[in-house]
């Protein structure tokens, strides 16, 4: 547990996000690791497989995960505050909820698998492929869930590096699946997802196993464990409008690939991969923002306004400094960067075109997700899940079809960046006006309305 409420800001929030950022590089791993050895081992069907299953997973577990978020919000509030029968009301409450949800999650997904699948075009020759992937992957929900929320505990308290050691650990074991089950068993795509899981509830027990002995105040109990209404109804009201913008986003991302399904096989086996460098190079605008939002929350619970304004102003500089070192390398190295997952020099065109639009926006990204997190940490998401609904669904989608039907599949690309300008413009009048300070769950005499158009 770490006190963000003294000291420098920029050390702080620096520091903080330093270890999430590397855990989630090591997240991420596991679905780069999936794509390389299902790209060279298996073909760009099963590539395609792989890709396809992202939006469709990120669709299920999204809402959920948005809720999870909610409650990091509270229990860095409350910390803040200094109220720790709440924060540890609120860590039973997440548990409960994570569980029933994983439950419903799986099943669910596991019924509409093939049916998702169709909606979006997947063609005929990827489609057997998504669906296996996805039923051996589902059967891992429950330890997902299960090492988010208590990924989410631990940074509502301050603390991001012990996830990072588990997860590393868990990503060192998903590479040595993958290549046991795929190149060794033979057991083809089904492989990659059973390593996937394997390496996911080895990072859930051996998280519980570190609290339980090291942690007493964050043991994981679940017979003890209560669920308080009043609480749970607090991580709702922050939790929901995420967990709803989480759920638009990823349905939008099912809404791009049915546009990119138009193009054929070997572009949505660029698609895939182009994604995959594309989540690495968001990840440190959106580990800033999880910091910021985590350093706004307990700075706001303790009534500390003035370390929030200025912690804004030094994440804003350490991500796009970040940005820009990353849009170059994307720039530099697109074919190259495309050929580590796939040999077919057709999927490596594509790709390269990608590569060398978006990463152009890079800073307008971070700027946006930068800010985004300052509210996030207030705990006013209602207001920014509109921002991202407009700027995916009246903006990002209609100018990706629009374009795409006037100049290609580049099209599709431009009309990300376009969406991510919108988003920005709308992320900063809002913040301008003050309004997210309002929605704070510890409340402060020293919040004033008259700090609200700083």
């Amino acid at each position: 547990m770490k006190d963000l409420t003294t000291g420098s800001e920029g050390k702080l929030i620096f520091s903080f996000a330093l270890p999430m950022l590397a855990g989630n590089v090591f997240q991420q791993l596991y679905n780069v690791v999936d794509s390389i050895v299902v790209g060279r081992a298996i073909g760009k069907e099963a590539l395609a497989a792989v890709g396809a299953n992202f939006p469709f997973i990120f669709a299920l577990i999204s809402f959920v995960v948005g809720i999870a978020i909610g409650s990091t919000v509270v229990i860095s509030q409350f910390f803040g505050a200094g109220k720790m029968k709440e924060v540890k009301r609120t860590i039973d409450t997440l548990y409960i909820f994570m569980f029933f949800a994983a439950l419903v999650v799986s099943l669910t997904g596991i019924v509409f698998a093939r049916p998702i699948f169709r909606l979006i075009d997947l063609p005929p020759d990827v489609l057997p492929d998504a669906v296996s992937y996805f039923k051996v992957y589902a059967t891992g929900f429950i330890f997902f869930f299960g090492y988010q929320g208590t990924s989410a505990i631990m940074r509502g308290l301050g603390d991001s590096k012990t996830p990072f050691y588990f997860l590393g650990g868990s990503t060192l074991l998903n590479v040595a699946l993958d290549l046991l089950f795929v190149l060794v068993f033979r057991w083809g795509i089904k492989g990659v997802a059973a390593a996937t899981v394997v390496a996911q509830a080895a990072a859930f027990f051996a998280i519980i196993f570190y609290m339980n002995r090291y942690h007493r105040f964050l043991d994981f109990r679940p017979l003890q464990m209560k669920f308080d209404r009043d609480i749970f109804k607090k991580s709702l009201r922050i939790g929901l409008p995420t967990g709803f913008q989480q759920t638009f986003v990823a349905f939008g991302f099912m809404a791009l690939y049915r546009i990119v399904n138009l193009f054929g096989t070997p572009t949505i086996a660029a698609y895939s991969i182009a994604v995959r460098i594309d989540s690495f190079a968001a990840m440190p605008a959106m580990n800033f923002s999880a910091a910021l939002a985590t350093f706004t929350g307990q700075n706001m619970g303790a009534g500390k306004m003035e370390r929030v304004h200025k912690g804004l102003k030094v994440t804003l500089i350490m991500a796009n400094v970040v940005a820009v070192f990353i849009s170059v390398i994307a720039l530099l190295f697109a074919r190259p960067l495309m050929a580590v997952f796939t040999k077919d020099p057709a999927v490596i065109e594509i790709g390269k075109h990608y590569l060398l639009i978006v990463p152009l926006f890079y800073m307008v990204f971070a700027t946006m997700f930068t800010i985004n997190g300052v509210m996030r940490g207030a705990g006013d998401t209602l207001v920014p899940m509109f921002f991202t609904i407009i700027s995916l669904w009246f903006v990002r989608i209609p100018a990706s079809y629009f374009l795409s039907q006037k100049i290609g599949v580049t099209g599709i690309w431009w009309g990300i960046p376009i969406a991510w300008f919108v988003g920005l413009l709308l992320a900063f009048s809002y913040y301008k006006t003050g309004r997210w300070k309002r929605k704070v769950v510890v409340k402060h005499p020293s919040f004033s309305s008259s700090d609200d158009a700083r």
